[in-house]
């Protein structure tokens, strides 16, 4: 017999991993993964081994990455502590349906069962967040158990963990194929398709409906100009998850926007009076109260089984793919009349884009009180330091930040968005179309994912202008990471928002019977931490500084070097739709502020519409109950 050529364990396992097309592996050294980064060493020149500082930040990447290429992510950790930092972002995976394998080291196989130094039995702890969950038992089946789970994550959209024992990996095994990768995985999968009885169903349950809604999901795909087709022949308004921005054309007049808390005021009044939903394509974390506002019909399309009412009783459960759904639709459907309802959802969501229009341009004619970059002022640096460590006094808006992001953004550009308050104003301000990319932490919901998702977004795609938007709560929990930037000269706008405050949850409290507390944060200058870690960064507290601010953003970061923005901003709250109160009473609208509306602040003042609108700077916008009375809407 031929002597076989004999690799490390680990570099066999690499191979494996690099043979489905993974360039980068993100992680952080520890002594019982060390022979995992012998291999990555070893194999430098077929795969990137990305040094992050905390093992969170690694599992955040590879799930970001996960999420916006839809290729599987890769993370590691070692025994112990650096397994339990994982599990953060891979629980972010998990609850975002992202393919990533997690590499986690564990003591010798001589040491374990004998309480060893970091000896932990890790396989329970990553019971729960993952599809697939193996310890090796042989270094021969390494390779093998790897390749297996690589196709775990794929096929069930979720975490494969594998737990290698150090000292397997430097074992020796035949080097022989070992990986079942293969071009064939590439073809799209067979999707369910609606049958013609259960469309002719659905269309007439539309047909006998007042106000249908449809409520659009991720699910949607590229299937958003049918759905717009759909809409403006069957004259129903459109409503959207977060996840699904960027499918739908904004500038469409009958997409209403998001729903529930970061949402447009338009979404939360049609959604309230909707008589028939159709939801297609969507995971709706909040419908077990948002839609308990009031009795409806509910027709539910989605291509997974296991989502048909998952989060509300279902009268027409459609197992299909969205875009067949909407082919045959269109196909089995007539032009409907001019709907009364849907010109008023129109109208609606028109004003509240007039509204939204204003809140960008606050301040845009404000004479400029700069205090310079820091170079200049740097004979004053001690009123320099003050002025960036603190934002008392503070009175720049958050949405003209979104107004220069807007100007200054690529039409491909990639925005990593943090957890807190840059949700909703993200999902209110950002333009973001079909040739955009984003990524969240969408039901998770973990503070810290902006940077970790802004690195692997620029490790995915160097060649396209990457944001990472975040508030100083959100960016503070993985601050250390922006040296990865500087490490790999990676090239990412980073916009913090700061205002010394958890604000989206104290828009929580403020409607709950409780004092605000514990929601204060220490000042700090993002400027200086920034630089003392090789990235270039200006600090600005005043409108008129914007356009200059993000003007040196895209000069520093098109020659090849990260930078960011330290925006002081006040601590307003954005305009609370979800206070908005509107039910059908005697065949009326009608809509009042929530009692719960800053519950025992304010001496339990008792707000109307319009009190409630200017506190926001929206004394132009108008009740729903004007919109249908203008369109005669009959309810």
């Amino acid at each position: 017999m031929t002597d076989v050529k004999k690799i490390p364990a680990a570099v066999a396992m690499l191979k494996v991993i690099e043979s489905y097309g993974v360039k980068d592996v993100f992680g952080y050294p520890g002594g019982s993964i060390n022979s995992t980064l012998a291999a990555l060493d070893q194999e430098k020149d077929n795969i990137n081994y990305v040094q992050i500082r905390h093992e969170q930040v690694g599992a955040l990447a590879a799930a970001a990455h996960a999420k916006l290429t839809g290729k599987i992510g890769v993370a590691f950790g070692s025994a112990g502590p650096g397994a339990v930092n994982l599990l953060n972002g891979l629980y972010d995976a998990k609850e975002d349906h992202a393919p990533v394998l997690a590499i986690v080291g564990q003591v010798g196989h001589d040491n374990m069962n004998y309480n060893y130094f970091q000896e932990f039995p890790e396989t329970p702890m990553f019971s729960d967040v993952s599809v697939y969950d193996r310890i090796v038992m042989t270094p021969e089946s390494l390779p093998h158990v790897v390749d297996r789970a690589i196709h775990e994550a794929y096929q069930n959209k979720g975490v494969a963990v594998v737990v290698i024992p150090n000292d397997f990996g430097f074992d020796e095994i035949p080097d022989v194929p070992y990986s079942s990768a293969s071009k064939t995985y590439d073809k799209p999968a067979p999707e369910p398709v609606a049958s013609d009885d259960e469309v002719s169903e659905a269309l007439k349950m539309i047909k006998n409906a007042k106000r249908p809604v449809l409520h659009v999901g991720r699910g949607i795909k590229g299937n958003g100009d049918k759905l717009i087709e759909l809409s403006k022949k069957l004259q129903i308004p459109i409503i959207m998850d977060g996840l699904a921005l960027g499918y739908v054309d904004a500038s469409y007049e009958g997409n209403l926007g998001t729903a529930n808390r970061a949402a447009s005021k338009a979404a939360d009044e049609i959604l309230s009076t909707a008589d028939l939903v159709i939801a297609i394509g969507g995971d709706f974390p909040f419908a077990k109260s948002v839609y308990a506002s009031h009795p409806f019909a509910y027709i539910q399309v989605d291509n997974s089984r296991i989502q048909l009412g998952r989060h509300h009783e279902v009268d027409l459960p459609i197992w299909s793919d969205s875009g067949s759904f909407i082919d045959k639709a269109l196909a089995q459907s007539e032009q409907v009349a001019p709907s009364p309802f849907f010109k008023a959802a129109v109208a609606d969501e028109a004003n509240w884009k007039e509204y939204i229009n204003k809140m960008l341009n606050v301040g845009s004619d404000e004479q400029d009180k700069s205090n310079g970059n820091f170079m200049d002022e740097f004979k004053d640096f001690g009123k320099h330091l003050k002025d960036t460590i603190t934002n008392a006094n503070s009175t720049m808006p958050v949405a003209p930040i979104y107004k220069q992001i807007n100007r200054v953004a690529d039409k491909d550009a990639v925005f990593s968005i943090d957890v807190g308050d840059n949700i909703i104003n993200s999902f209110r301000y950002l333009d973001i179309q079909p040739t955009n990319k984003w990524v969240i932490s969408a039901l998770f919901a973990t503070m810290g994912s902006g940077l970790p998702g802004a690195i692997a977004a620029k490790r995915a795609y160097p060649d396209r202008q990457v944001f990472n938007i975040a508030g100083d709560g959100a960016l503070s929990m993985v601050i250390q990471d922006l040296v990865t930037l500087t490490k790999y000269q990676l090239p990412v706008i980073n916009v913090v928002t700061s205002n010394e405050d958890l604000s989206f949850i104290k828009g929580e409290q403020d409607d709950l019977p409780m004092q605000i507390f514990g929601l204060q944060l220490q000042g700090q200058s993002f400027e200086l931490i920034a630089k003392g870690m090789g990235v270039d960064a200006t600090t600005v507290r005043n409108v008129s500084e914007l356009p200059a601010a993000f003007d040196k953003a895209v000069k520093v970061t098109k020659a090849g070097h990260p930078f960011l923005i330290d925006a002081k901003i006040n601590q307003d709250r954005g305009l609370p739709v979800e206070d908005l109160v509107v039910k059908i009473e005697n065949g009326q609208v009608v809509e009042t502020v929530s009692p719960n509306y800053l519950k025992d602040k304010n001496d339990n003042k008792t707000y109307t519409l319009p009190d409630f609108f200017a506190e926001y700077g929206g004394e132009g916008l108008l009740p729903l109950k004007d919109f249908f009375d203008k369109y005669d809407v009959q309810l």
